[in-house]
């Protein structure tokens, strides 16, 4: 089992003097958690994308190109690459010029984000939802499989032959899929044969057998080898000293973020009861002192009929820098080496 981080790169108040960290040092201090982590032998750096002001993250290969630059080792890639809503030409484009700087380091996974207001943004509709994704990911693919493109859709103009380039050091650039919980999303990427990025957000993880299951079957059913039908999670996650500090630590942002959401969407405000069972062993966040969090990932892995990577999300807008590169650092020395040899 690989193991990596994700961030959504959210703009972070300072939990000791209650100053808003800026966009530059932001950015800064995002770059430095990179290069530790891969510093510390973590296999994978995500970038999310949103379009929302407590985020920096809308142009992920710009940031990803600058993590090439400074690492050596890391794959770095998306978290998720909103397809719906870009340009699958632009998309290829962008990893793999960000495969070529990197050296073949690129991961490229896609889906169609938690969040809405790309649609509006970029002039789309919701009522496309589904079949934006659908269509934009059959001509991703398309370019992937060849220089020269024959190709015609109802949300983009024709492709009649035109080259697309660079083409990506590595050959077939990697795309995954980023799912939640729908089974037609399963369903899609076994029958494609694509690799599969889960995100668990809620509930616990060994709910998603049924689905990952489900995934499986389906592209066994389609003939692609077992090999082929990887599967990846994407959480939430934090590791500090003990598991009460991580708690301590991670909890004031959690209960912000999670309140924003919950107030956009109309639900209930958190409260620290849920994050509790969130953080406990059947719970969805992955917390803790390091044994806490790789018995966790081992137990979630056998739940889930393997597990081949798994993210941890650390993205939290009351971690202070000093915690988040600790948090990074204990990771990828001290729970990374004890999940190595499991999948």
């Amino acid at each position: 089992m690989h193991v990596g981080v994700d961030s959504f790169v959210s703009s972070v108040t300072d939990p000791s003097t209650g100053r808003r960290i800026g966009p530059e040092e932001r950015m800064a201090h995002l770059l430095d958690e990179i290069s530790l982590a891969d510093e510390v032998g973590l296999y994978s750096f995500g970038i999310g994308e949103h379009h929302r002001s407590e985020y920096y993250d809308s142009a992920p290969p710009v940031i990803l190109g600058a993590a090439a630059a400074r690492t050596s080792r890391i794959r770095l890639g998306s978290a998720v690459a909103v397809l719906s809503a870009a340009d699958p030409v632009r998309v290829f484009q962008q990893f793999a010029t960000l495969d070529l700087i990197s050296k073949g380091r690129a991961d490229l996974v896609v889906g169609r984000g938690s969040f809405t207001e790309a649609f509006p943004l970029f002039g789309l509709s919701l009522a496309d939802y589904d079949e934006l994704f659908e269509e934009k990911l059959d001509l991703l693919l398309r370019i992937r499989d060849s220089e020269h493109v024959v190709w015609s859709g109802r949300h983009r103009p024709a492709l009649t032959g035109q080259g697309v380039y660079p083409r990506p050091l590595q050959e077939p650039l990697p795309i995954w899929v980023g799912v939640g919980g729908t089974p037609e999303s399963f369903v899609r990427a076994g029958l494609l044969g694509l690799p599969l990025m889960v995100a668990i957000i809620g509930g616990e993880p060994r709910q998603f057998a049924p689905l990952i299951d489900l995934y499986r079957r389906a592209g066994a059913q389609a003939g692609h080898a077992p090999e082929a039908l990887r599967v990846g999670l994407h959480v939430f996650g934090f590791v500090a000293g003990s598991t009460q500090d991580a708690a301590d630590t991670i909890y004031p942002g959690w209960h912000e973020m999670f309140t924003k959401v919950s107030r956009e969407r109309g639900f209930a405000p958190p409260t620290r009861a849920q994050f509790d069972a969130t953080s406990g062993p059947d719970g969805a966040f992955f917390m803790g002192d390091p044994d806490t969090v790789a018995r966790k990932l081992e137990r979630v892995s056998d739940q889930l009929g393997g597990v081949d990577r798994v993210s941890l999300q650390m993205t939290n807008p009351r971690l202070a820098h000093a915690d988040l590169l600790r948090g990074i650092e204990l990771l990828g020395s001290e729970v990374a080496p004890q999940v190595a040899g499991r999948r």
